[in-house]
């Protein structure tokens, strides 16, 4: 189990995670990279990037595919078109799993009064998601991929409130288990999620843990005196944080998913900490100007490594 971060697949973004002496990344930002399904020529790539990884010693835990919604029809053909290309090109250099949100088929309605009401029973739409992802998981098995499925709500980032996808709810994740064949289909993990819905991390570890498939780390924190004069929608009570600094107790998370037979890593995914976040206008801002980001990501490669076994792996 090697400590790790969330960040786009580009040399010098390899370069800045081991100035920092993390040995792992997940590929983010897959869907418009020179991999990707708009570019034929995406072998070369692939193989020069891994190669790249493994100098710096730095393993490519997973590729994260797209983060959008896939059951959304404006976006199910080109979605289908990146996880098809994500997989190919995991199975091609070696990657485990691919991951992203596995979607939501959102019903919008007029009231009444003409206004759009939006319906959310994520329940009554189980048959459209598998029919988009068992043909995709299908194909990974058959190459040796796993997909994973973030368990972010996709709501505002400080609550617990769904958004457009469903498996944001562990409720959801049973569902999707109970119904499908297709055993290589898991969860990206992250405990922000949980803490931020008041489920204990450890508990959802030890009922989901042969599901879960690759981690991302990261933490929350509840501010219960605020939340019982304001209410959970009030900003400021659920927030997200850097590992160390929120509530997740990281030794029985790590005890756990290791009893669980978890084989992948732990990747920290930064700019959420409202602390130990650069407030720039531009997300395309170069990571190593990110001095507050590194501080808390340095804070967390700490707090993990004392949990994590062979740190020299």
């Amino acid at each position: 189990m090697r400590i790790g971060v969330v960040t786009r697949g580009q040399v010098q973004d390899l370069d800045w995670a081991q100035r920092l002496g993390f040995r792992s990344m997940e590929w983010m930002g897959f869907h418009d990279g020179p991999a990707g399904p708009n570019h034929a020529d995406w072998k070369r790539f692939a193989e020069k990037f891994a190669a790249e990884a493994k100098a710096r010693d730095i393993r490519i835990s997973a590729i994260g595919a797209l983060y959008q919604n896939p059951l959304d029809p404006k976006q199910t053909e080109f979605a289908r078109a990146v996880f098809r290309r994500a997989i190919e090109v995991a199975a091609h250099i070696g990657v485990k799993t691919v991951a992203g949100f596995a979607g939501a088929v959102i019903q919008t309605e007029l009231d009444e009064r003409g206004g759009h009401v939006v319906y959310k029973p994520f329940e009554n739409y189980l048959p459209q998601v598998l029919a988009f992802w068992e043909p995709l998981a299908k194909l990974a098995a058959d190459q040796g991929v796993r997909v994973a499925f973030e368990n972010c709500p996709q709501g505002a980032y400080h609550l617990p409130l769904m958004n457009y996808n469903m498996l944001g709810q562990p409720a959801m994740w049973e569902r999707l288990f109970n119904a499908t064949r297709c055993e290589n289909l898991g969860i990206e993990w992250d405990a922000s999620h949980l803490i931020c819905q008041f489920i204990d991390p450890v508990a959802n570890v030890h009922k989901f843990g042969r599901k879960i498939f690759h981690v991302h780390a990261k933490d929350a924190y509840i501010n219960r005196p605020l939340l019982e004069v304001y209410g959970l929608c009030h900003p400021g009570v659920a927030e997200h944080r850097f590992p160390g600094l929120g509530q997740a107790n990281w030794a029985e998370i790590i005890h756990a998913l290791l009893r669980a037979g978890y084989d992948s890593d732990l990747n920290i995914e930064g700019r959420h900490d409202p602390v130990f976040r650069d407030h720039e206008p531009n997300e395309g801002t170069p990571l190593a100007a990110r001095k507050l980001e590194e501080a808390g990501l340095l804070i967390a490669k700490r707090v993990l490594a004392q949990y994590s076994p062979s740190p020299a792996e």
